[in-house]
């Protein structure tokens, strides 16, 4: 387990005028966080922004976290060894309830695949505030699509570390929702999680 650092005793939170709920309130909806979980090419990063493009026509404020994305700025300095599989969730989650707290809803789009983790970030905000989505395809399926080529890699031995195949990756017990992504149309699976935000009061019932 990694110990993060302490933070300094000279170092003092300033509380902001300008609150999440007033936020909320000029955004007209709450904000929160969707964290997508799963195997690489279980359609996370493909489901997490028809999901934003749908909340976007209808005027809420998203924005997506996307695994590659984020390690070609914020994360390029790690690998992908578990110590920095667990920094750069730790990192994600910490940028994902700033945004959450500017009152935006926020989808993360990362194989994340250790359960401990992501409860780490669940933990960092509300209980309500973090809804875990787990996009759920068998690896075989995951494999076949392989649009990066990175399962052949991993097999052919050019890739350490690669989830599913020499790392882990541990399931959610009890995620909010689960999608099956591997034999529900994408549109179907769009409006699994709208109506999820629905039930949650995260956004209005039509």
């Amino acid at each position: 387990m990694t110990t993060l650092p302490r933070v300094s005793s000279d170092i003092l939170w300033h509380h902001a005028s300008v609150t999440r709920h007033r936020r909320e309130l000029l955004n007209g909806h709450r904000g929160t966080i969707l964290w997508f979980t799963g195997f690489s090419g279980a359609g996370k990063s493909t489901l997490a922004h028809a999901v934003e493009e749908v909340l976007h026509q209808s005027g809420y404020r998203t924005f997506v976290l996307d695994g590659d994305n984020v390690r070609h700025g914020l994360c390029n300095d790690l690998g992908f060894s578990p110590e920095n599989r667990i920094e750069n969730i730790r990192r994600v989650g910490e940028v994902a309830k700033l945004f959450m707290e500017a009152g935006i809803i926020v989808l993360t789009a990362f194989i994340s695949p250790f359960r401990v983790e992501r409860e780490r970030v669940r933990n960092l905000v509300e209980q309500g505030d973090f809804i875990e989505i787990y996009c759920d395809s068998p690896i075989e399926i995951c494999e076949s699509r392989d649009v990066k080529g990175l399962y052949k890699k991993a097999r052919a031995g050019q890739i350490a570390e690669f989830t599913g195949i020499s790392s882990p990756y541990e399931a959610p017990e009890n995620p909010e929702l689960t999608v099956n992504t591997s034999t529900t149309d994408l549109n179907t699976s769009v409006q699994q999680v709208i109506n999820e935000l629905k039930s949650k009061g995260i956004i209005k019932n039509d």
